[in-house]
């Protein structure tokens, strides 16, 4: 088999569709009846390394068990018209009636091909009741490239016969949790599943061949300085597996609030957030981001794994080479 051809396999029975490269898993987009949102689990290097977080879905020795609804990688947001889609999971009380759930309605097609493939899905943005507050539809392309492995998500939401107000907060929009390897270091007291399987809480985690690093088209780096800063791109670096692996997200110029703002947390969570401006200017500037009935906007990203270390300049040249790529 050719090492670019990409194959997306419909399992409806599993409720994913895979993504295989070259006979090896990529990832799959997922919607387990148990999940408030579609997920990408997980994310693989081209040289089979994961870089996303197992759990909840798998517990993986020496990582961390917080934040159970952070899984791999998602979007969705924590203020729509007041209700907390990004929150919510099978941890937190339902009865409180304030979540809501991003429900998969279909799988509208699939194409597999040499180096590029891509499926286009649809999904419900349901509030506590059940009523439906969005239409989401997404064309998600998987591509490859050497050493790389590529994902670009087009996502369209269109509102219905209701006002949606984006509530300003950081809690969003476009993110990732990624594998202990790529956190940054910590020394603070904390649960993690332990060589057993079972979750365990210790004074301090052992921070061996823990190394990762943030670092902004801004040159800003780590979390001390990323988070709540605008850039166009932001990477994060480290060791997977005793191997450099970086992982980069690329927030288009179209794109509301660009250049995005990054909740980028040395814990793992790597999230762009175009939105949450009044959470990261400490009340400066606010947007309240308005969608009236009938209207939409479009959100697009790019997900880039490389199975080696990035810098400044080669992040920067790889995407401008989206942005013509997307223009073409």
């Amino acid at each position: 088999m050719s090492p670019d051809k990409i194959e997306v396999i419909n399992n409806q029975a599993a409720r994913q569709v895979d993504v295989i490269i070259g006979g090896q898993p990529f990832t799959s987009y997922c919607y387990w009846e148990k999940l408030k949102k579609p997920v990408l689990y997980p994310l693989t290097t081209d040289d089979g390394r994961i870089v996303s977080r197992g759990f909840p879905v798998k517990m993986v020795p020496g990582e961390r068990v917080d934040h159970p609804h952070q899984i791999s990688h998602w979007f969705n947001y924590g203020d729509v018209n007041g209700y907390d889609y990004w929150g919510n999971s099978d941890s937190v009380d339902q009865s409180r009636g304030i979540y809501g759930v991003i429900a998969h309605r279909s799988l509208d097609a699939l194409s597999s091909g040499e180096g590029k493939a891509y499926i286009d899905v649809a999904m419900d943005w349901l509030d506590p009741k059940g009523e439906k507050l969005l239409d989401e539809k997404d064309r998600i392309f998987f591509r490859t490239g050497p050493g790389l492995r590529i994902i670009d998500r087009v996502i369209k939401l269109t509102t219905l016969d209701t006002k949606v107000v984006f509530g300003d907060t950081k809690e969003g929009m476009f993110g990732i949790r990624v594998t202990r390897g790529l956190e940054e270091p910590s020394d603070t007291p904390l649960r993690f599943v332990d060589a057993q399987g079972n979750i365990t809480e210790v004074a301090q985690l052992d921070n061996t061949g823990v190394d990762g690093e943030y670092l902004s088209s801004e040159g800003r780096v780590n979390e001390k300085e990323v988070w709540g800063t605008r850039a166009k791109w932001c990477i994060l670096r480290g060791t997977v597996q005793d191997k450099q692996a970086t992982i980069a997200i690329f927030d288009h110029p179209d794109n509301v609030g660009y250049p995005t703002y990054w909740h980028a947390r040395g814990y793992g969570l790597f999230a762009a957030n175009p939105l949450g401006w009044k959470d990261f200017t400490n009340g400066e500037k606010a947007l309240n981001f308005t969608l009236n009935p009938g209207e939409s906007t479009t959100f697009r990203y790019r997900i880039l794994i490389a199975s080696r270390r990035l810098d400044k300049e080669e992040t920067e040249s790889l995407y401008q080479r989206w942005l013509q790529e997307i223009s073409e």
